[in-house]
Parts: C-alpha cells; sequence; structure tokens
C-alpha cells in the first residue's frame, strides 16, 4: 500500500506546517496546498528547518494553489525524487518570458544541482499531481507539449563586451545561430529565456530536487548577467539587494524584460519590447519605471524607433520563476541568494508579480505596501517623490516615464537602492544625468534651491510633452517647475504641461527641474515695476514696462502649454500690446524673459467681448 503524507489546510490564518527535517521514502508524496494561507514574514505553507530528504525516485513534495517551501539552513536537500511547482507564463509563440529554475536534477551528492530543461520541465496532464516531460521541437515554433528548445538562451556579460548582443548564449554552449539545447545545463541562480505557444498562457511544472541555501552568481564589472530567484518561494528583492555581500557588488538595480502584446514574427527586426528598472531602498520604498518599447536590429542593437511604453509593474516579492538582469557595479563580483531573502508571499498579493500583463484578481494579504489609485505604492512621509512623463510624438506616441525621489539620506553622488541607471538611451529619449550615465530614478535631498538636469534627445524635429503626476508629499502650494534655459521659460507642471518643438539633436543644458522660478543670483522682477493683463475690451494682453527694461522674449501658451505666440528682439518701449482676437476665451500664460537674465510669468483669463 502507497505510503501518503497529505497535507491540505483550507482555513485562513498563519499555520504552518513545519519540520525539522523532512524525509519522504519512496511511493509516497506530500501534497501542499496553499488555499487559506496569508502571506507574511513569520508563515509557511511549508517549512523545514533543515534537509529534505526525497528518498527515492518516486517520492515528491506537490506545491499547489500558491504553496511555497521555505527552509531554515544551510543544508544541501538530496535523494531521487522530486518537488513540483507551477508557473505559468504569458509569452506566445513569438514572445520571450525571463525564467530562473526553483529546482535541479535529482541525482548525485547532497546539495543544489543544475537545472536542465529535459529533465526539469514538465506539463501537467491531469489534476492535481500528473505530469508528463515536455517535449522539444528543433524548429522555431513551440506547441502546448513541446518547447522550441531554440529559444532557450542565457546571458552573461563578459569583460571583452559592453553587454554585447554576442553575450547571450545559447543553453548548454550553442551560439546565437545556434540556438538551446534541451540537455544543456545551467547553474542554480542564473536566468535563462523561453519562448511560449500559441495560447500565450502556457502553466509550466518545475520538477526536481529543490533548491536551498547560499546560491552563488559571479558578475562582471559594469557588466549584466541573467539571472532570478531561485527557490520555490519568493525572493524579497530588498533583502536581495541589501544583502551586505551584495551591496558592495552590485547596481542595486533590476531588469524586467516586457515584449509587446500580439508579436507575431520571430525575426529580430520585429521585436519590440524593453526593461522595467526596479529598485528598493533600505527601508522597503520601491521604485519602479515602465519599459519603454523599441525595436531591434539583425545584429541585436536597438533601432531606437519608438513603438510605445510597458505596463508591467515590478513589485518587492519575486514570484517563483522569474528572471531579471542585474549588473555588476565598478568592481563586480560574486553575489549570494540565501534563506534568509527568501518569503512566503503569493504572487496573487499586491506586492508579487510575475511579469505579466495583468495581476490575478485572487485573495489580498496582509503586511503589504499600500498603493494609490493609480497603481504607485504611497512612499513615507519623510519621503517626497514626483514622476516626469516625457511623450514624443514621432510615429507612434512613446514615453519615457522618469522617476525622482527625495529623502534626508540622499547625496549628491550616486545612492543605493534609490536612484537606477536606464539602458541606453533612444534616439527620441529623455532622462536624468549622474556621472555621465544615463538615469531613470533619481534621488536627492530636498532644497527648494535644487536645480536638476533633465536631458532630451531628438532624432527628428518633432514636438515634445513635459508632464508631471504621482506627486507625493509636496506641499500643494510648492510648484514644480521645467525650466526651459534657452526661452527662459518656467512652467509649473503641476498646472500645465510643457508643450514645444523641437529641432533633432541633444539638449543636455537646455531643460531642468525647480522649485523657484528666480534665477539665482538676480535681481526680482515684481509686478510694481512691470505689469502684464488682458483688456478684454479691447482684445489684447497689454505689457507695461514703465522702467524700461530691456525685453529678451515674450512666450504666450494655452492652459495646455501649447505656444500660441513667441515674438524675440522686441524694440524698446513702455507699453507692448498682443492682439488676443482669434484666442478661445480662457487662461492663459505669458512668459516675459528679460536680457539682464529674470523671468515673469503672469497667468491672464480671456474673455474677449463678443
Amino acid at each position: 500500500m502507497k505510503n501518503i503524507l497529505y497535507l491540505t489546510f483550507l482555513i485562513a490564518g498563519s499555520l504552518t506546517f513545519a519540520q525539522t527535517d523532512l524525509y519522504v521514502r519512496n511511493n509516497s508524496y506530500v501534497y501542499v496546498d496553499g488555499t487559506g494561507f496569508t502571506s507574511g514574514p513569520n508563515s509557511a505553507s511549508l517549512y523545514v528547518t533543515n534537509r529534505i530528504n526525497l528518498n527515492g525516485t518516486n517520492s515528491h513534495i506537490y506545491l499547489r494553489n500558491e504553496a511555497q517551501l521555505l527552509q531554515g539552513n544551510n543544508i544541501g536537500n538530496s535523494g531521487a525524487g522530486r518537488l513540483s511547482a507551477f508557473q505559468t507564463g504569458t509569452a506566445n509563440t513569438y514572445a520571450y518570458n525571463y525564467w530562473s529554475s526553483p529546482v535541479g536534477i535529482n541525482t548525485g551528492a547532497a546539495g543544489n544541482t543544475t537545472f536542465q530543461p529535459v529533465n526539469n520541465m514538465y506539463r501537467e496532464t491531469a489534476a492535481p499531481i500528473t505530469s508528463t516531460p515536455f517535449g522539444y521541437v528543433a524548429g522555431y515554433n513551440g506547441t502546448t507539449t513541446q518547447i522550441a528548445s531554440y529559444w532557450l538562451y542565457t546571458f552573461i556579460g563578459l569583460p571583452t563586451t559592453t553587454n554585447a548582443y554576442e553575450d547571450w548564449v545559447g543553453l548548454g554552449g550553442g551560439s546565437l545561430p545556434i540556438g538551446g539545447d534541451p540537455n544543456g545545463t545551467l547553474a542554480s541562480g542564473y536566468g535563462f529565456t523561453m519562448k511560449g505557444n500559441p495560447s500565450g498562457a502556457q502553466q509550466y511544472d518545475f520538477r526536481g530536487r529543490p533548491n536551498n541555501g547560499n546560491i552563488t552568481v559571479t558578475l562582471n564589472a559594469n557588466r549584466e548577467t541573467l539571472v532570478g530567484n531561485p527557490y520555490p518561494s519568493a525572493l524579497d528583492a530588498r533583502d536581495f539587494i541589501h544583502n551586505p555581500t551584495n551591496a558592495t557588488r552590485m547596481t542595486g538595480t533590476l531588469k524586467y524584460w516586457e515584449q509587446a502584446p500580439g508579436a507575431t514574427s520571430h525575426n529580430l527586426s520585429d521585436y519590440v519590447g524593453g526593461y522595467g528598472i526596479y529598485t528598493i531602498s533600505a527601508g522597503g520604498v520601491d521604485s519602479f519605471t515602465n519599459a519603454p518599447f523599441t525595436t531591434y536590429l539583425l545584429d541585436g542593437t536597438p533601432t531606437n524607433a519608438p513603438f510605445g511604453s510597458g505596463t508591467k509593474v515590478a513589485r518587492r516579492y519575486i514570484p517563483i520563476g522569474q528572471g531579471f538582469m542585474i549588473e555588476g557595479n565598478a568592481t563586480g563580483g560574486t553575489i549570494v541568494f540565501n534563506n534568509a531573502q527568501r518569503e512566503f508571499y503569493k504572487q496573487s498579493g499586491t506586492d508579487s508579480y510575475f511579469f505579466r500583463n495583468q495581476l490575478d484578481e485572487n485573495e489580498q494579504t496582509t503586511d503589504e505596501t499600500i498603493y494609490n489609485e493609480d497603481g504607485f505604492n504611497i512612499v513615507p512621509a519623510d519621503f517626497k517623490r514626483f514622476r516626469i512623463n516625457v511623450d514624443f510624438t514621432e510615429n507612434e506616441l512613446y514615453t519615457r516615464q522618469l522617476l525622482m525621489n527625495f529623502h534626508n539620506s540622499a547625496t549628491d553622488g550616486f545612492d543605493y537602492g534609490l536612484e537606477g541607471k536606464g539602458d541606453i538611451p533612444l534616439a527620441s529619449d529623455a532622462y536624468w544625468i549622474l556621472d555621465n550615465q544615463p538615469y531613470v530614478i533619481q534621488a536627492f535631498n530636498y532644497d527648494q534651491t535644487l536645480r536638476i538636469p533633465l536631458i532630451v534627445k531628438a532624432r527628428a524635429n518633432q514636438p515634445v510633452r513635459f508632464r508631471i503626476y504621482d506627486i507625493q508629499n509636496f506641499d500643494e502650494s510648492q510648484p514644480i517647475y521645467i525650466h526651459d534655459i534657452e526661452n527662459q521659460i518656467y512652467v509649473n507642471l503641476r498646472e500645465s504641461n510643457y508643450d514645444i518643438n523641437l529641432a533633432a539633436g541633444l539638449y543636455s543644458e537646455r531643460f531642468e527641474i525647480t522649485f523657484s522660478a528666480q534665477t539665482l543670483g538676480t535681481t526680482d522682477v515684481t509686478m510694481s515695476d512691470f505689469a502684464i493683463f488682458q483688456n478684454n475690451e479691447t482684445s489684447e494682453i497689454n505689457l507695461l514696462n514703465p522702467n524700461l527694461q530691456n525685453l529678451k522674449t515674450v512666450t504666450i501658451y494655452d492652459v495646455s502649454g501649447k505656444q500660441i505666440i513667441n515674438t524675440k528682439n522686441l524694440p524698446l518701449s513702455e507699453k507692448y500690446y498682443f492682439s488676443s482676437k482669434t484666442f478661445s476665451d480662457g487662461l492663459y500664460v505669458v512668459s516675459v524673459a528679460f536680457k539682464s537674465g529674470e523671468t515673469l510669468n503672469k497667468k491672464v483669463m480671456v474673455a474677449n467681448k463678443k
């Protein structure tokens, strides 16, 4: 008679099945149902202090319904049996997911073993425990029963390259034209790519010896490596990033690949995708910007053509099987995953997210970050934050999202866990700048006199729009300006967007974010010696200049930020008149730039007499 240890808890709460050691003899299994378990730091559906011995080839542990395994000590698991854990991909036949296996092959001495697709990738054939190994097709298109092995790749940035396309290596050592080999192996902790099947929602059953304890990955200096969560449990990104060893060897940024929905081709030039950028502070404040989508040349070089923006969001708890890119710092070295970074956190919770298009609408769990109605995490009272969207409308709409953090711990240099470097800038792009490197997440110690450079690139003459949102913990009366230095214009983004037509080129010294519209070191221009008002009787905007100050430009914007009038080199006069007869009724901003360097902005209401 088969010996079965069957564990299923269908009640809510923080109950945990805990063992000092877990021995599952041959022809026996442990079935763990996560239904009813609540995520949290002090709970797990299965917790084993020391080792697991899956003694025979027919001994199993089944993790089902978001059940997870946590282990305490750094002791190698053993045996010829298998743990089974599900994860669902979202890529279709033509698109990638980034993966990392929670298990390895079930042979050899005790301890973590290498992942081998032909040994560890299964598909469910009869719920809840019966699965069969995937088959592998030599062609490009996978099916519901076969994985296209050609697309099994890993990435290790080599010292002799610059995170180049040739650093992609087929699993088993295959080169780019050859592809991957399902018989190839990959050490635990490293990540791999895999394309899906026509359904786009293939469930994969990872079966093998469960990974446990210290798992190391070597990073080359200033080079990226594809890694991932190596455990059959969630991984806390904060604990991973702020591990004392890791913090001295990596940049602290996690990069999540997102491919645009609806891919229909394997041709590299038809790929549309990009990386979302994530980091988190030691105190648990996470920062994320969406992926900007672009296409790629045959050698893997981004074309820089804008094709919209991603919608997926990375959060603190990294689910089972999730792969991501990390970068070594200036020295690089060996980083570590360990049991202290593991957490029982359900993927259906708001703080966990396998890179898919939508969250599962399942039960919410406790001890979670609070998010606002737009899906952004609410930062603590001692933080300030805002996001800038820079919209490029050449060809298709593309938006670069930039995040700015403020905290008293931030410095003028690099702040680990508060700042994130972006990818190679696209030909039309925007970014913060630090040490001559492009950043999409930056941090400062807030000061009202700050002037923060905003770099903009335009590959062709095109309209560009600047807009702000997700403003947190700023006084409602505090303006946040974009300063167009060339035109001497300050636009309070809290009141209106700023639209401008840019010629092709790099604008490294033209735009900045400020909190005061006054130029440093100059005398204020006051309303007592220069007046701006709308005369609705004559349908004119009047400028009174009694002290005969020299004007450089007069620019008038509508409430959307669209430039209506821009006049330069005005003759010296006490009065200036600008017709508003063709203006629609509404609010306008008049910006006067003086040759002395001062700028004066004034709102006027146009309500012309009909």
